[in-house]
C-alpha cells in the first residue's frame, strides 16, 4: 500500500509539473485502482488458504481422536467377552455340582429304600423247613461304587486348559468328558467349548464342524447363540464373507436380545453393513 501510494504521490507531482498529460494521468490512476483491487484479493486469498489449512488441522485432529476412542472401545469390547466366558465357566461348574450333589441325593435315597424293605421281609430258615427262627439278617449299607476318575474333575481340568491356551489338552479334557458323561447337562458346553479351542488354533474349518454340532445336537442350550457367532466369525476368517454374513444375521434375527446380537451388529457394522 506504501509503494502505490508513492506511485500516486509522484503521478500527481509529474501531472502538475507538466510532465505527463491528464489522459496519461487518469491512465496511471486506472491502473493503480486495478493492482490495489489485485492486492486486495491476492490478501483474501492468503486468508483463505489459512483457514482451509485450520480446518485441515482439526479435520485430523479429530480424526486421530476418533480413532483413539475406537480402539478403546474395541479393547473394552474384547475384555467384557473375556470376563464373559470366565463368568460362564464359573456359573457352568456350579450347576454341575448341584446336579452331582441332586444325584447322590437320590441314590442315597434309593439305597435306603432298599435297606428298609429288605428290613421288612422276613428271613426263611436254612434247612427249608420248621418254622421261621424270627431271626433276621440286615445287610450292610450299600456302597456306592466311586469312579476312577470324577467327570467333573475332567471338566474343570479341561476349561483351566483352555483358559491358559493349551487348547490340545482342552480339547482332549472336553472330549474325555463327553465320553463319560454324554447325557450330563454340561455336555452342550463341553462340546461348545471344544468349538471355541479349534477356533483359537485358527482350525476355522474344524471349528465350523464343532459349532455346528452344538446348534444341531443341543438346539434349546443357551450355548447356541455363541456357536453361531462364532461360526459367522469362522467363515468370515476363512474367505467366505457371504456365508458368514448369513450366520451374523441369523444371530440377530433368532436371538436379538442376546450378548451375541450385540457383537453380530458391531461385525457387520466393521464389514460395512447397515442393521436395524
Amino acid at each position: 500500500m506504501k509503494i502505490l501510494s508513492s506511485i500516486v504521490m509522484l503521478a500527481v507531482a509529474l501531472a502538475a509539473a507538466g510532465c505527463i498529460s491528464t489522459s496519461d494521468f487518469e491512465a496511471a490512476q486506472r491502473q493503480i485502482s486495478e493492482l490495489q483491487e489485485e492486492l486486495a484479493n491476492i490478501k483474501r486469498t492468503a486468508s483463505s488458504k489459512d483457514e482451509v489449512q485450520n480446518v485441515n488441522v482439526r479435520i485430523a485432529e479429530q480424526t486421530e481422536t476418533l480413532l483413539r476412542s475406537n480402539a478403546t472401545l474395541v479393547t473394552k469390547v474384547n475384555e467384557i467377552e473375556e470376563r464373559i466366558q470366565n463368568t460362564q465357566g464359573a456359573v457352568e461348574q456350579a450347576t454341575y455340582r448341584i446336579d452331582q450333589v441332586s444325584q447322590q441325593v437320590a441314590k442315597t435315597q434309593r439305597d435306603l429304600e432298599d435297606l428298609r424293605t429288605r428290613v421288612q421281609t422276613p428271613v426263611q430258615p436254612a434247612n427249608g423247613g420248621g418254622e421261621a427262627t424270627g431271626e433276621l439278617t440286615v445287610p450292610g449299607p450299600a456302597v456306592p461304587a466311586v469312579p476312577d476318575v470324577d467327570p467333573m474333575q475332567t471338566y474343570q481340568a479341561a476349561y483351566r486348559d483352555y483358559q491358559r491356551g493349551n487348547f490340545d489338552l482342552a480339547i482332549e479334557g472336553f472330549r474325555d468328558f463327553l465320553s463319560s458323561s454324554a447325557n450330563s447337562d454340561l455336555a452342550d458346553n463341553a462340546s461348545y467349548w471344544i468349538g471355541e479351542s479349534l477356533f483359537s488354533q485358527k482350525k476355522y474349518r474344524e471349528a465350523i464342524g464343532q459349532f455346528d454340532a452344538v446348534v444341531n445336537k443341543y438346539p434349546k442350550s443357551d450355548k447356541v447363540p455363541g456357536a453361531l457367532l462364532k461360526k459367522g466369525y469362522a467363515y468370515i476368517n476363512v474367505g467366505e464373507k457371504a456365508q458368514g454374513v448369513v450366520q451374523l444375521q441369523y444371530v440377530l434375527h433368532e436371538h436379538p436380545k442376546s450378548q451375541e446380537a450385540s457383537l453380530a451388529r458391531q461385525k457387520l457394522k466393521q464389514l460395512g453393513i447397515e442393521t436395524k
